[in-house]
Protein backbone atom coordinates (compact mmCIF):
# COMPACT_ATOMS: atom_id res chain seq x y z
CA UNK A 1 0.00 0.00 0.00
CA UNK A 2 1.03 3.59 -1.16
CA UNK A 3 2.50 5.94 1.51
CA UNK A 4 -0.52 8.28 0.92
CA UNK A 5 -2.90 5.42 0.81
CA UNK A 6 -2.17 4.23 3.80
CA UNK A 7 -1.96 8.12 5.32
CA UNK A 8 -5.89 8.43 4.39
CA UNK A 9 -6.38 5.40 5.94
CA UNK A 10 -5.34 6.44 9.48
CA UNK A 11 -6.34 9.49 9.03
CA UNK A 12 -10.36 7.77 8.40
CA UNK A 13 -9.43 5.92 11.77
CA UNK A 14 -8.79 9.33 13.63
CA UNK A 15 -11.50 10.88 12.16
CA UNK A 16 -13.92 8.13 12.66
CA UNK A 17 -13.10 7.31 16.46
CA UNK A 18 -13.22 10.86 17.08
CA UNK A 19 -17.20 11.36 15.64
CA UNK A 20 -17.78 8.10 17.86
CA UNK A 21 -15.85 9.53 21.31
CA UNK A 22 -18.10 12.99 20.01
CA UNK A 23 -14.93 14.46 20.39
CA UNK A 24 -13.06 17.05 17.23
CA UNK A 25 -10.65 14.86 15.07
CA UNK A 26 -8.04 17.66 15.95
CA UNK A 27 -8.13 16.34 19.87
CA UNK A 28 -7.58 12.90 19.40
CA UNK A 29 -4.66 13.67 16.65
CA UNK A 30 -2.99 15.52 19.28
CA UNK A 31 -3.74 13.12 21.99
CA UNK A 32 -2.43 10.14 19.53
CA UNK A 33 0.82 12.38 19.21
CA UNK A 34 0.94 13.16 22.84
CA UNK A 35 0.76 9.18 23.64
CA UNK A 36 3.36 8.23 20.83
CA UNK A 37 0.78 6.90 18.51
CA UNK A 38 0.31 9.58 16.51
CA UNK A 39 0.58 9.10 12.67
CA UNK A 40 4.36 7.99 11.21
CA UNK A 41 3.13 10.19 7.87
CA UNK A 42 2.75 14.13 7.61
CA UNK A 43 -0.11 13.34 5.42
CA UNK A 44 -2.53 12.41 8.20
CA UNK A 45 -1.92 15.08 10.19
CA UNK A 46 -2.56 17.23 7.06
CA UNK A 47 -5.67 15.66 6.46
CA UNK A 48 -7.13 15.44 9.71
CA UNK A 49 -6.67 19.44 10.34
CA UNK A 50 -7.74 20.35 6.62
CA UNK A 51 -11.07 17.69 7.32
CA UNK A 52 -11.71 19.58 10.81
CA UNK A 53 -10.67 23.63 9.65
CA UNK A 54 -13.33 22.96 6.85
CA UNK A 55 -15.46 21.19 7.87
CA UNK A 56 -18.85 22.89 7.73
CA UNK A 57 -17.75 23.73 4.46
CA UNK A 58 -17.57 20.27 3.56
CA UNK A 59 -20.68 19.16 5.15
CA UNK A 60 -22.63 21.18 3.53
CA UNK A 61 -21.18 20.04 -0.20
CA UNK A 62 -21.98 16.21 0.64
CA UNK A 63 -25.06 16.72 2.08
CA UNK A 64 -26.21 19.09 -1.37
CA UNK A 65 -24.77 16.18 -3.36
CA UNK A 66 -26.24 13.16 -2.12
CA UNK A 67 -29.32 13.09 -3.01
CA UNK A 68 -32.15 11.67 -0.42
CA UNK A 69 -29.43 11.14 1.78
CA UNK A 70 -29.02 13.27 4.78
CA UNK A 71 -25.13 13.09 6.60
CA UNK A 72 -26.75 11.43 9.81
CA UNK A 73 -28.26 8.53 7.71
CA UNK A 74 -24.95 7.63 6.24
CA UNK A 75 -22.59 5.17 7.11
CA UNK A 76 -19.96 6.39 9.66
CA UNK A 77 -17.25 5.22 7.53
CA UNK A 78 -18.84 6.82 4.22
CA UNK A 79 -19.68 10.26 6.01
CA UNK A 80 -16.09 10.70 6.98
CA UNK A 81 -13.92 8.53 3.69
CA UNK A 82 -15.85 11.76 1.68
CA UNK A 83 -14.96 14.32 3.77
CA UNK A 84 -11.95 13.02 3.23
CA UNK A 85 -12.41 13.47 -0.94
CA UNK A 86 -13.76 16.22 -0.75
CA UNK A 87 -11.40 17.59 1.49
CA UNK A 88 -8.65 16.61 -1.07
CA UNK A 89 -10.68 17.77 -4.38
CA UNK A 90 -10.83 21.04 -3.10
CA UNK A 91 -7.85 21.64 -1.14
CA UNK A 92 -4.99 19.65 -1.75
CA UNK A 93 -3.29 20.61 -5.31
CA UNK A 94 -0.84 17.79 -5.49
CA UNK A 95 -3.53 15.17 -5.34
CA UNK A 96 -5.37 14.27 -8.82
CA UNK A 97 -9.14 14.60 -9.11
CA UNK A 98 -9.11 11.27 -10.24
CA UNK A 99 -6.63 9.89 -7.50
CA UNK A 100 -8.83 11.70 -4.85
CA UNK A 101 -12.04 9.37 -6.07
CA UNK A 102 -10.38 6.16 -6.33
CA UNK A 103 -8.75 6.34 -3.15
CA UNK A 104 -12.03 7.35 -1.50
CA UNK A 105 -13.60 4.57 -3.19
CA UNK A 106 -10.70 1.97 -2.47
CA UNK A 107 -11.55 2.72 1.45
CA UNK A 108 -15.03 2.20 1.66
CA UNK A 109 -14.69 -1.19 -0.80
CA UNK A 110 -12.41 -2.42 2.15
CA UNK A 111 -14.49 -1.25 5.28
CA UNK A 112 -18.07 -0.34 4.61
CA UNK A 113 -20.96 -1.90 2.61
CA UNK A 114 -21.16 -3.15 -0.82
CA UNK A 115 -23.26 -0.16 -2.29
CA UNK A 116 -20.86 2.14 -0.74
CA UNK A 117 -18.42 2.45 -3.32
CA UNK A 118 -21.08 3.62 -5.84
CA UNK A 119 -22.41 6.17 -3.48
CA UNK A 120 -19.13 7.70 -2.87
CA UNK A 121 -18.04 7.99 -6.75
CA UNK A 122 -21.53 9.65 -6.99
CA UNK A 123 -21.35 12.33 -4.29
CA UNK A 124 -17.90 13.20 -5.15
CA UNK A 125 -18.87 13.01 -9.05
CA UNK A 126 -21.43 15.74 -7.85
CA UNK A 127 -19.09 17.54 -5.49
CA UNK A 128 -16.73 17.65 -9.19
CA UNK A 129 -19.73 18.95 -11.15
CA UNK A 130 -20.67 21.44 -8.89
CA UNK A 131 -16.62 22.63 -8.38
CA UNK A 132 -16.44 22.82 -12.32
CA UNK A 133 -19.90 24.91 -12.52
Amino acid sequence: MAARSKARKRALDLLFASELRGESPVVALDRAIAEGEGPTNDYTVTLVRGVAGEREEIDRLIASSAQGWSLERMPAVDRNVLRLGVYELLHVDDVPDAVAVTEAMNLVRDLSTDDSPSFVNGVLGAVLKARKA
